[in-house]
């Protein structure tokens, strides 16, 4: 029953950390409880990202080095916690922490990006992303808890068929771009050239958006399955460590929206 592309969230790795020894208790797993600890990771990774921007401004050499360094830790952290479930309870605040500092980082790059051609973006590109993250993290959990939209198996699997799709897409991007061929509707640095390519990877980047938010609602039936499973109560942390992994994923994509749009905002001037 539990399927998901979030491999935190997964049957086969929920499935093994519920059949442990001593996993059916007394004091289990709670929906509110693992929002609340969502929301506490969620904390540490916004004053991370703020610390990590803060610093790689201050101190440009450190730049590089500290994305570089938060994404190689956050990757070994995700494996840790797939390994030992129970060591979430102290990696996934960690996670949180130096998925935060790459994040922030990033944000700073493609803030430079845009400052180099004398474009300014309105609060930055990180608190425009943060908005968009927070409304539709809102939107989604609206729709999950007032059954206006239930992730069954069906949606489940149209969701798991498209994300596959777009999974091959970048995919074939890739290795055709080792060849020398440009695809300017999928890079970044496309969004200056205006054109029809331009509006092109701002329309994909919206769907690839929708997509991860979609995974929102897959990842909180995940959640309310494990709990009604009777995870136990330190489960807790796991399930938000895997609800953070699909935030980090639509974060990641609002930034790279609110980036397209302000670079086609040159273009219509």
């Amino acid at each position: 029953m539990l399927t998901s592309s979030n491999p935190v969230l997964s049957d086969q790795h929920l499935g093994r950390v519920l059949q442990m020894p001593g996993a059916v208790r007394t004091d289990t797993a709670t929906v509110q409880g693992v929002l609340a600890k969502t929301g506490v990771c969620t904390i540490l990774a916004v004053a991370a990202g703020a610390i990590g921007y803060s610093i790689a401004q201050t101190y440009p050499p450190l730049f590089m080095i500290s994305m570089i360094a938060s994404l190689v830790v956050s990757l070994v952290l995700f494996f840790v916690m797939m390994a030992k479930p129970a060591a979430a309870i102290v990696c996934a605040p960690v996670y949180s922490i130096t998925q935060g500092l790459f994040l922030g980082c990033l944000s700073l790059m493609l803030e430079n990006m845009l400052a180099a051609r004398q474009i300014a973006v309105p609060g930055g590109l990180a608190l425009q992303a943060f908005i968009i993250t927070g409304s539709l993290m809102t939107a989604m959990l609206a729709l999950h808890s007032f059954n206006i939209i239930r992730a069954g198996p069906r949606f489940q699997s149209v969701i798991m068929v498209m994300t596959m799709g777009l999974g091959i897409a970048m995919l074939a991007a890739f290795v055709v771009s080792l060849f020398g061929v440009s695809l300017p509707w999928l890079s970044l640095s496309g969004a200056f050239g205006g054109g029809s390519a331009a509006w092109i990877g701002l329309g994909i980047n919206a769907a690839i958006l929708l997509l991860a938010s979609l995974w929102l609602l897959v990842d909180l039936a995940q959640i309310d399955e494990a709990v009604a499973a009777g995870a136990p109560k330190a489960m807790e942390w796991m399930l938000a460590f895997g609800l953070i992994v699909t935030l980090a994923w639509v974060y990641l994509e609002a930034l790279k929206l609110a980036f397209r749009i302000a670079a086609l905002s040159v273009d219509r001037k």
